[in-house]
């Protein structure tokens, strides 16, 4: 596992972040604990420290189940977690969207499923359409003066939400934004038109998440597998839907086949080029050990040309940029 630093924080976060929307049952789609437990341990020993979740997942089980995997290793792990959809299926009004009310609830019941004492980074899950971002900002501002957070970032906001309110925290020194998080593969690439090009220049950490869209780039719903195409009611799913879609997939296992991997891997990897942590979610000791497949791989600038072309959204903004030139320098990596 190789490790980066995190925008402008001083945080040491490895290459890819492992996602825990599976971890539990509760919504009737996941991995139970002891394979939950797998996972995370399996992860931990290939170096991983930088696990995203949310109050909202499994219905507060992710999070439940990671206070007791953290117990004695807590300072391991950089620990990031969500608030804006609460952690019951039917959760009270006060306690969902951004304002501070359901913030500071919503902060409380996670450090107790949590079982610790702050959230390394606490993310705004999505925008609510009602909250001013002034009153996000000093709610987060809030939290951290009270040692509640040490990091806080926005998921899931349109580049010019998230430039108002890193700036707006600039203006009235308040926690700054360190952080951005959004959807990003090789068939959501909008990305990076907007949200690629201003977390760099606002010099934001990014973690994205579906990096294999849904499971659809790793080739198995053409075998006839289910997986998110159900699971989850369908969500988080991207669909083999067009001629495009075709071909970025008949591409993705053409260079998989060149390296003798598998597809999924490539995806992964593709993704970790743009200056991002990606996110991987796997339910299954096997799926994670397939992902973990990725870290060692390099593709070739044709491999990655190759990929560029079949997936380019045909917007001109799309083109790469590298990460040096949007961002101002290099991002530093330490093995």
């Amino acid at each position: 596992m190789k490790y980066t630093t995190f925008g402008k924080t001083g945080l040491q976060v490895s290459q890819v972040a492992l996602g825990t929307g599976n971890f539990g049952t509760g919504w009737g789609y996941g991995a139970d604990p002891d394979t939950s437990q797998a996972i995370f341990n399996a992860y931990a020993e290939a170096g991983g420290n930088f696990i995203d979740t949310a109050d909202v997942y499994q219905f507060g089980q992710s999070e439940a189940l990671l206070g007791t995997l953290l117990e004695g290793r807590r300072e391991d792990f950089v620990l990031a977690t969500k608030f804006a959809n609460g952690a019951a299926a039917d959760a009270n009004r006060l306690v969902t969207g951004n304002s501070r009310k359901a913030m500071v609830a919503s902060v409380e019941a996670s450090l107790k499923r949590l079982k610790t004492d702050r959230i390394d980074l606490y993310w705004v899950h999505h925008p609510d359409a009602v909250t001013p971002m002034e009153e996000v900002i000093r709610g987060l501002d809030d939290l951290a003066r009270a040692g509640k957070i040490l990091y806080a970032g926005l998921s899931n906001f349109p580049a010019w939400r998230l430039a108002h309110a890193a700036t707006l925290a600039e203006l009235t020194r308040a926690l700054p934004i360190a952080a951005a998080q959004f959807e990003h593969s090789l068939v959501h690439r909008d990305p990076e038109a907007d949200l690629f090009p201003a977390s760099h220049a606002l010099g934001l950490g990014i973690v994205t998440w579906s990096p294999l869209g849904g499971g659809m780039l790793t080739g198995k719903y053409r075998h006839g597998e289910k997986g998110r195409a159900e699971g989850f009611g369908g969500r988080v799913f991207q669909a083999e839907n067009s001629a495009q879609r075709t071909q970025i997939l008949d591409v993705l296992i053409s260079v998989a086949d060149e390296l003798g991997i598998n597809p999924g891997q490539v995806a992964i990897a593709w993704a970790g080029t743009h200056g991002a942590a990606p996110i991987i979610g796997p339910r299954s000791l096997a799926q994670l050990t397939d992902n973990l497949g990725s870290l060692a791989l390099e593709l070739s600038t044709e491999q990655i040309a190759r990929l560029d072309a079949v997936s380019d959204p045909g917007q001109a903004t799309a083109a790469r940029v590298p990460v040096a030139w949007a961002s101002g320098n290099l991002p530093r990596v330490v093995a």
